[in-house]
């Protein structure tokens, strides 16, 4: 097989899908070519402006978006514009072809004719649409235009989410497809799932399904939409926008228009008539009411009297809105209890509650669907279950939340119910096979229906998980933290607090891993597969040793926590830290704190304290003070000084793991960044492994960090002052920024001095314990416990 390079990349149609998807291969570090048409008002004319004008406009309506699509505005160069009349014949150039024109089979072919006069042969050309059969675009196509040409159906948007359906037609070489799962996943870090060619594919198929049998369900029962989202969010592994949220954000027109391909396109699926669209939605298409885009769909955003705005909800018999109620069920009073979401799902079914019955309702209902649609949409079921994480974030896909509530005992009861599943489940149960998935010697299996027999899951072979090394290869644990092996003399430990916030469980099983590897192994990884790295200290520690002024054991635990930090740091053996997602505040220090980070594309890494009212006391203050008299040699130290005072005293919090080097989270030339979160634990893996085997020793404590002392502290007082003075800030923001600037500096020293790290951590624990006696601080505190949010007092 040819060694296949994909350096550059040209983007047919700059809409909402090309232009985003044009900023993720830039993202990666690919030169793209991002084309539109003319505008009608410019075919006549020579400037190359007005000619550009509708793909300009729409990359940057694209980039001005939130979240970005973008991993910093440095790369927003790699991309190239122009049009279809004056340069389509530079994608003689490109690698890949990527067609992302307006959902109509005549113009995507119009588009494939003009590609066939420029393409070199070879070049991969692909078809990023959601609905058309992708047969029927290669029709009087060159065999190496067929040869080389597959459906890409990236999801929305193309950064976040992680899905890509890879769709070959019959003519479309197994070496493409073979290429694109493995490009798919390890360069665009997505979830590469090969799918077949029909409608909807796998995960809008299902995933549609799952929401239109959910509209017909409320009806049935009479539910709420506060009632619905609350059951079908978080509380069953699913995102915080649940169902209607979701369908707002989407827009009901796109989901209509899936629904109904779905229901014209599919005559024989038995659930046919779950794809017909209720009248409340209907109705609400007609009064174009389309969730975000319209400005109003199931929820609509008002301006109360008093100027706050208010979120409403619509009734969905009256449809009209109303004041959002609250949501009260005993089953799931009951879960909130329950921490493992396979445990706390199964609970849920059990509910004898509304809760319970729609719970069964749903669950079955899918059970049945998911069974029938092998092997019309695949033949392998571990593909519905990755689509459906990968596309519609469910953390426990179909087969897998069937596996938790027991095969055996759940088809009984969905015969109870009425619902017979398809033959081979029970064929399976016959084989001697009792679930779907299982795990032996660190590998996990899936059921082959064709074989009659547990097969591995193709790729995962290298991938190291998680949650399949846990169950056969723990070594320690504690409430907070478990220690695994992760083969070849590397540990991991992992955190599983709420929001893998840091408190004292987690310090022991730091120290605890730290000590087991000193004795035993080559390195530790410090890395974990929960929503977020880590959301930082446990703050609501902090505030009631602070609040009933408990100094002496608030100094101890923030000493407990540095002297954590900096056995991170001073150990005989690499630790290397994993993060993604949220890695704030002690998240972030102990990042700060690795011989070597493998952070994940996607982390938002940052020292968050100011925001509670104190100054990073991690070690995290002191670690800036380090980095910057790293910085000094060159003559502008205040400047220096002054962006490193900045980054912590504004809580920058970085975007993605590239702009963490930026804002100097990470060090260039030592950190890393993965874009595929699959491949991640095997990457720190082998970076703590490679750094072991080159010769690792022990690092010396610093003794020669040059802090400025005045020379800085006038900087720092001067720019608080003015701050205050226009009102950009308040006044304890002005106490915590001279606190800040004054660790940050050394203390008021008469001249620039060199001193350890041991003199700036007691600095900045007195000042940390000097900030928790202040009454806004406390305030602060309490606001971030109770709601969540930050109190600017």
């Amino acid at each position: 097989m040819m060694n296949r390079k994909i350096n550059k990349v040209a983007v047919l149609g700059s809409g909402v899908m090309g232009s985003r998807i044009a900023c993720h291969f830039a993202n990666v570090g690919v030169e793209v070519l991002l084309l539109d048409i003319v505008p009608k008002e410019a075919t006549e004319s020579n400037n190359p402006a007005e000619r550009n004008k509708i793909v300009n406009d729409a990359l940057q309506f694209a980039l001005k978006s939130n979240p970005s699509p973008i991993y910093s505005k440095s790369y927003i160069s790699r991309i190239t514009t122009g049009n279809f009349d004056d340069d389509l014949p530079k994608i003689a150039d490109c690698d890949w072809v990527i067609e992302v024109v307006i959902e109509r089979l005549d113009i995507k072919q119009q588009v494939f004719t003009n590609v066939e006069k420029y393409r070199k042969p070879g070049t991969l050309i692909t078809s990023n649409t959601s609905g058309i059969p992708i047969h029927l675009m290669t029709e009087g196509r060159s065999e190496d235009f067929q040869k080389h040409f597959c459906g890409t159906h990236f999801f929305n948007p193309p950064r976040y989410l992680k899905l890509l359906e890879l769709i070959p037609t019959p003519k479309t070489d197994s070496a493409v497809i073979e290429f694109l799962e493995d490009y798919g996943q390890r360069f665009l870090g997505k979830t590469t799932v090969v799918c077949k060619d029909t409608p909807a594919f796998i995960a809008n198929r299902i995933g549609v399904y799952s929401i239109m049998s959910l509209f017909h369900t409320v009806s049935e029962m009479g539910l709420t939409v506060e009632e619905v989202d609350k059951m079908t969010g978080p509380v069953i592994g699913r995102p915080k926008s649940a169902t209607f949220r979701t369908c707002d954000v989407v827009g009901l027109d796109t989901l209509v228009h899936v629904a109904n391909g779905v229901k014209d396109n599919c005559p024989n699926d038995e659930a046919n008539s779950t794809f017909t669209i209720p009248s409340y939605i209907t109705k609400m298409v007609e009064n174009n009411w389309l969730g975000s885009k319209s400005k109003q769909g199931f929820f609509k955003k008002v301006k109360g009297d008093d100027g706050s705005s208010e979120i409403l909800t619509l009734d969905l018999n009256t449809l009209e809105y109303r004041k959002k109620s609250k949501v009260k069920f005993a089953t799931l009073e009951m879960a909130k209890t329950i921490d493992d979401l396979k445990t706390r799902t199964a609970a849920l079914v059990k509910g004898q509650d509304k809760a319970g019955e729609f719970y069964r309702k749903s669950f079955y209902g899918l059970f049945n669907y998911v069974s029938n649609r092998i092997p019309e949409i695949t033949d392998a079921l571990y593909k519905i279950d990755d689509a459906l994480s990968a596309g519609f974030g469910w953390q426990l896909g179909p087969f897998t939340t069937w596996d938790a509530l027991g095969v055996e005992k759940t088809i009984a009861k969905m015969e109870e119910a009425g619902l017979q599943p398809n033959a081979w489940v029970k064929e399976m149960i016959a084989a001697g096979c009792p679930s779907f998935y299982k795990v032996e010697n660190g590998i996990k299996y899936f059921y082959d229906i064709p074989s009659k027999s547990y097969q591995v899951i193709p790729g995962s072979e290298n991938l190291l998980s998680l949650e399949v090394i846990r169950a056969e290869k723990t070594l320690w644990k504690n409430s907070g933290t478990t220690i695994v092996d992760l083969g070849d003399g590397i540990i991991n430990l992992e955190f599983h607090t709420k929001m893998n916030t840091i408190g004292g469980e987690v310090l022991e099983g730091i120290n605890k891993a730290i000590d087991m590897a000193e004795k035993e192994y080559k390195g530790l990884v410090i890395s974990n597969d929960g929503d977020n790295f880590s959301a930082g200290a446990n703050v609501g520690m902090i505030f009631m040793m602070a609040v009933e002024q408990e100094y002496d054991e608030l100094d101890f635990a923030i000493r407990a926590f540095q002297n954590t930090m900096m056995r991170v740091r001073y150990s005989s053996i690499p630790v290397v830290v994993a993060p993604h997602n949220l890695a704030l505040g002690g998240g972030c220090e102990m990042c700060l704190h690795a011989d070597k980070v493998i952070a994940h594309a996607e982390t938002y890494m940052g020292l968050v304290e100011f925001g509670v009212g104190v100054i990073p006391g991690g070690g995290g203050t002191k670690e800036f003070a380090l980095r910057a008299s790293d910085e000094y040699g060159d003559g502008i130290r205040l400047n220096v000084l002054r962006n490193r005072f900045l980054t912590v005293g504004q809580a920058q919090v970085a975007t993605s793991g590239k702009e963490a080097f930026e804002l100097g989270y990470l060090r260039e030339g030592i950190d890393e960044v993965i874009v595929s979160r699959a491949h991640q634990l095997s990457y720190a893996k082998q970076a703590a492994l490679n750094l072991s085997n080159k010769g690792y020793t022990m690092p010396v404590k610093r003794k020669d960090i040059k802090v400025l002392g005045k020379e800085g502290l006038g900087i720092v007082y001067v720019g608080a002052h003015s701050m205050k003075s226009g009102n950009y800030i308040s006044e304890h923001d002005q106490l915590i920024s001279e606190k800040l600037g004054y660790v940050l500096c050394g203390g008021d020293l008469s001249a620039p001095t060199e001193v350890t790290e041991q003199y700036l951590l007691d600095m900045e624990r007195k000042a940390f314990l000097e900030l928790c006696t202040e009454k806004l601080t406390l305030e602060r505190l309490q606001s971030i416990i109770t709601t969540g949010k930050v109190l600017r007092n």
